[in-house]
């Protein structure tokens, strides 16, 4: 009798450990394809590029015309 509650529980952890591990095998898959995705980011296109350095540049002029008004 002993011998089969012994048996009982040994399967059990077999089963426990094995659920574990699958839990931290799919855990550290998906970590995997999160990082993987955030690293494959395609770099923007020239339009974009060239549409964000008109934003900067006109930003500055504005920032240029701030400072000549107030210190004029």
């Amino acid at each position: 009798m002993n011998g089969d509650s012994n048996a009982d529980e040994r399967e059990r952890n077999v089963a426990q450990t094995l659920i574990w591990i699958g839990v931290a095998g799919l855990t550290a898959a998906l970590a995997f394809t999160v990082v993987r995705v955030m690293t494959s980011r395609r770099p923007p296109d020239p339009t974009s590029r060239r549409i964000q350095d008109l934003i900067d540049e006109a930003n500055r002029l504005l920032k240029t015309l701030d400072d000549q008004r107030h210190g004029a």
